[in-house]
């Protein structure tokens, strides 16, 4: 094995996929809506509801993160909280109900209507973020999905979805941060 050719060819990869959005004036767009709309819920006094699995689960954390604390600029803190990081629940549900309902019954207990709930699946297929997503609907808030190129079927349950362009789970993930930092950039500009 070539160290340095996979090292390129890694990098090439995520700056392939990159460069597939930048000429995508749709992902564009939908990164624009997505950040619009969760600015426009905050500064009305929601709350950003961020969940998923493995990875997806780590940059739901840090996401919620982003807009708790501050990205890039001195701000108020902003109600946005990852449903991933509670191990007393998400074991409790899994044990007495089923892992398929660690998020909506979370969602359930804590999104209030016009809430936004942001769901994030490489593959667009995973069956509790996608009840999450349901539940979430039924609780009328703004579902928010982010997904890889195999999972666009995720978009049947969300009212925003945005796919990164990579296929690999890595890269998705790759491309789901960069994707959330600029969309918490965006908030935080528009914040009042």
């Amino acid at each position: 094995m070539n160290i340095r050719e996979y090292i390129n060819n890694e990098f090439k990869t995520v700056i392939d996929a990159l460069t597939d959005t930048i000429n995508n004036e749709y992902d564009l767009e939908m990164l624009e809506k997505i950040a619009t709309v969760m600015a426009k819920q905050l500064n009305n006094g929601y709350k950003i509801i961020w969940f998923g699995n493995g990875g997806s689960a780590a940059d739901a954390q840090h996401l919620a993160a982003e807009l708790v604390g501050r990205f890039r600029t001195e701000r108020k803190a902003l109600p946005s909280i990852a449903i991933t990081v509670n191990s007393s629940v998400i074991t409790a549900l899994s044990n007495d109900y089923d892992f398929s309902m660690i998020f909506s019954r979370q969602i359930e207990a804590l999104c209030n209507e016009e809430d936004v709930c942001v769901g994030i699946s490489t593959s667009g297929k995973s069956e509790n973020v996608i009840n999450g997503l349901i539940k979430a609907k039924e609780k009328k808030a703004i579902t928010i999905g982010f997904t890889g190129a195999n999972g666009k079927s995720m978009g049947d349950f969300v009212d925003h979805l945005f796919v990164a362009r990579a296929a690999e789970t890595s890269h998705i993930q790759e491309e789901h941060i960069v994707a959330g930092h600029i969309i918490c950039g965006i908030v935080e500009k528009l914040i009042i």
